[in-house]
């Protein structure tokens, strides 16, 4: 008969020892240990997360509002499309582009927004510059200055454009009043295709002056004094010394604000729609101030033709890329100039 192996527990101490598998009750200092790597792990995380968290809501109404409805007008632009029923697409290519650069309406409207850019940029940015050097002396009352600069951007477009109207009206404006105060007949701001366009100009002008104002005003604080006090002791008059100092220092500046006031340019909407005198997206009566964003409106919310309208933004943003090319091209050469 084989022997028994039998195992018995070992007997427990006396007082009632612990069980052998049960791990020794952790103290303070451990505990506090543990506590601050979880602390630690939590702040790396924190830190490395975080940034990503504050920038997500501006990519996700990017992504809205600007990826998709780009993507969704590209596609459309290669269908033919209604308004009134937008998911009924049929293919036609590259028919809605070539369609529109056969249209002589689109070509006016590219010839007006270009007018109208010009005349209202170069005075624009030349009142700016010499606003913003006035109010770079020490004057009294500067902060006020400042903040009157930004009035006419904080005001609304549609209050302007109506000003305006009142303004430029053919026979009860306070312009032609002036005029035919220095012998000049009145003159049909609103139906003549050059003086509504200078009439559409003015009201851009207006509204941007102040705010490039500001942004030269904060380019020149920036430029080194010393510079200046070089210059006068050379002899250079106040006149020299922004021709042959202020001027090329501004040369980034000048390049910025010329860029984003032609993209401005291009984009040119509410004050020729409000400015019609029958308040429609014709440009007036003879297309004579009609911009691209008007026509882009025509053909897509008066007309309806939705696929046409698509078109015509997708090549308005071929235009601001290449603007955007031509920007990159100059601002390089500049800095290697330099």
């Amino acid at each position: 008969m084989s022997p028994r192996h039998d195992t018995a527990a070992p007997p427990e101490k006396e007082g009632g020892a612990a069980p052998a598998d049960r791990a020794p009750s952790s103290t303070p200092a451990e505990t506090d240990v543990r506590r601050r790597a979880r602390l630690s792990r939590r702040w790396q995380r924190d830190m490395r997360w975080s940034p990503y968290a504050f920038v997500s809501p501006f990519f996700l109404l990017f992504l809205a509002f600007g990826l998709f409805p780009l993507i969704y007008t590209g596609w459309a632009s290669l269908h033919a499309v209604e308004l009134t029923a937008p998911t009924d697409m049929d293919w036609v290519g590259l028919r809605n582009y070539t369609r529109i650069f056969d249209d002589d309406f689109f070509w006016n409207a590219a010839k007006n927004t270009l007018t109208i850019g010009i005349i209202s940029t170069v005075p624009q940015l030349m009142m700016a510059m010499g606003l913003a050097h006035i109010l770079n002396y020490k004057l009294r009352g500067s902060t006020f200055y400042r903040v009157a600069m930004l009035a006419p951007y904080a005001t609304s477009i549609a209050a302007a454009s109506l000003v305006f109207v009142l303004l430029f009206g053919r026979d009860y404006g306070m312009i032609n009043w002036v005029l035919n105060a220095v012998g000049i007949d009145n003159i049909d701001w609103q139906n003549d295709k050059w003086p509504s366009q200078i009439a559409v100009s003015s009201i851009i002008i207006w509204r941007w002056t102040g705010y490039n104002a500001l942004i030269y005003l904060a380019a020149m604080q920036a430029i080194p004094q010393d510079l200046y006090e070089s210059a006068a002791l050379d002899g250079a008059s106040r006149w020299k010394q922004f021709l042959h100092v202020t001027l090329p220092s501004l040369r980034p500046t000048i390049l910025f604000t010329v860029v984003v006031s032609t993209i401005g340019a291009s984009q040119v909407f509410g004050e020729p729609l409000l400015f019609d005198a029958n308040k429609g997206a014709s440009g007036g009566a003879q297309h004579q101030f009609q911009t691209l964003g008007l026509y882009l409106y025509e053909q897509g919310w008066v007309n309806q033709h939705l696929g046409r309208a698509s078109a015509i933004a997708w090549t308005m943003f071929l235009i601001l890329i290449v603007i955007g090319i031509v920007n990159y091209v100059i601002s390089r050469r500049l800095r290697a100039s330099s």
